[in-house]
């Protein structure tokens, strides 16, 4: 299906993405489109881990939006000309909530284990995928999905847990939540990228002012600003437009529940990346996610 039909009306923004990107993105199914988002988010989140070794996390995000905010803009340049109110509002919308959401999980991630953060966090796509469910049947996938992702969580580690880590990771996961609907709905209003290119810009005026002040002039070191280039294709500009392109194609259920495997995908890049050995606790973790997943995206 195209942009066009998929927002209603072929309005007059400039898109560069070729035809030939487009017959791309057709020809991989939607949840195909999901894993290769993931992949580059967890590849992404890699480089991120480096660089809170020089620079604190809100500055991190910062370099990240921004640096793919600019990589975006220069694909598919939105055009004010030819907006309602609707898409404005859904556009902000959309911008606020991505950069609040990579705000609240970086500084959740400099105060919890990964593990710890990213289940707490994923409560919010298995609260959409359990709002959105119509079937008994939906709902064994997301039971399966969660009892993975607390298979994965080293719960056993949060005695000595930051409390302020927690309200982070709930927040963004509560802003992940607003990420997955938003995300839908600008999809079905602005054609191409353009959309996610909006909202990026947006994203990159809500975390500048934090960003800058923690950051400061480290910001602007050629090797910081190249990494930074790096983290924001690989976690924002790739796996949005990945996502974005799917929520066209998938109902939003099944989109919060592929999302699940994002825990399993940091375990696998563990163990084949940093030679970290998975126990079978860790391994059934994985098939329960790998067995939702499957589950969703066949039915």
């Amino acid at each position: 299906m195209s942009a066009e039909t998929v927002s209603g009306s072929a309005r007059p923004y400039r898109n560069r993405i070729g035809s030939g990107v487009r017959a791309a993105f057709d020809a991989v199914p939607p949840s195909g489109l999901v894993l290769l988002g993931i992949l580059s988010v967890q590849v992404g989140a890699g480089l991120a881990k480096n660089l809170f070794t020089v620079l604190p996390p809100s500055a991190v995000v910062f370099l990240r939006i921004s640096t793919g905010a600019l990589v975006l803009l220069a694909v598919a340049l939105p055009r004010l000309r030819g907006l309602n109110r609707g898409d404005l509002l859904a556009g902000t919308a959309f911008g606020v909530s991505l950069g609040l959401m990579n705000l609240s999980f970086y500084e959740a991630l400099a105060r919890l284990p990964m593990g710890v953060a990213v289940s707490i966090e994923f409560l919010g796509p298995l609260t959409v995928a359990v709002v959105a469910s119509r079937r008994r049947l939906d709902l064994l996938w997301v039971l399966l999905a969660a009892a993975g992702i607390v298979l994965l969580a080293p719960w056993g580690d949060l005695a000595g847990a930051s409390w302020a880590g927690i309200g982070f990771a709930l927040a963004a996961g509560a802003l992940w939540a607003a990420y997955i609907l938003l995300s839908a709905s600008v999809g079905r209003r602005f054609p191409g990228a353009t959309g996610l290119s909006f909202a990026m810009l947006v994203s990159a005026l809500v975390s500048a002012p934090v960003g800058i002040a923690a950051g400061g002039v480290d910001l602007f070191r050629p090797e910081i600003l190249l990494l930074g280039l790096g983290v924001g294709l690989l976690s924002s500009v790739i796996p949005y437009t990945l996502e974005l392109e799917a929520l066209r194609r998938m109902p939003k259920r099944v989109f919060g529940i592929l999302m699940s495997l994002e825990p399993a995908a940091a375990a696998l890049v563990g163990l084949f990346v940093l030679g970290e050995i998975l126990h079978v606790r860790e391994w059934a973790a994985i098939g329960c996610v790998v067995l939702a997943s499957i589950g969703a995206t066949k039915t």
